[in-house]
């Protein structure tokens, strides 16, 4: 079993039990924990409303986040997303990988392996992965935002390891 990455501490009040990274309150579940209320919740809203709510909370989430995080740390641009990508690799999601990305065109790709998701669920042949999509766009457009630009994004699922034939997944951030 590999150690947890000292950049990434785990700091536990014992006072109170509460976790923090980042200076963040975290919660501790385990997968199969998350995944099945995901789940549920999926079924009784139906795929495409869940998506929408997931992909504006995440979205409001991923830019205070990196609001936050390039404060603390003295980021900037793409270092900041990039820092994100690399955080979200190490709390168990998945392992996030950007191939691309320009900030002057607001666009981004972003590989998906090692998905929770697909761990838990295994080849469903849908994109399992969508709650991430919003993450994307909010990590954009806050970089966006504090370079001065007025541009702003959206993120899509194009691929995901959940399908047929497909190992990994994929994210494309794009302008509005």
């Amino acid at each position: 079993m590999t150690q947890m990455a000292p950049e990434l501490p785990i700091n536990v009040d014992s006072d109170t039990g509460i976790w923090t990274t980042d200076a963040l309150p975290m919660l501790y579940v385990p997968r199969h924990f998350f995944i099945n209320n995901h789940v549920a919740i999926e079924e009784a809203l139906g795929a495409e409303t869940y998506a929408r709510i997931l992909y504006d909370a995440g979205y409001k989430s991923a830019w205070h986040w990196c609001e936050k995080e390039a404060e603390l740390h003295g980021l900037e641009g793409v270092a900041v997303f990039e820092h994100y990508m690399k955080r979200l690799s190490q709390r168990g999601w998945g392992l996030f990988i950007t191939e691309a990305i320009d900030l002057d065109a607001g666009t981004a790709k972003v590989r998906l392996e090692h998905s929770c998701f697909v761990y838990q669920l295994g080849k469903t042949g849908k994109k399992e992965e969508y709650m991430f999509t919003g993450w994307f766009a909010g990590a954009m457009d806050q970089v966006l935002e504090a370079r001065g630009s007025s541009l702003r994004t959206r993120a899509e699922q194009t691929q995901s390891g959940a399908e047929a034939g497909c190992e990994v997944g994929y994210f494309e951030v794009t302008p509005r």
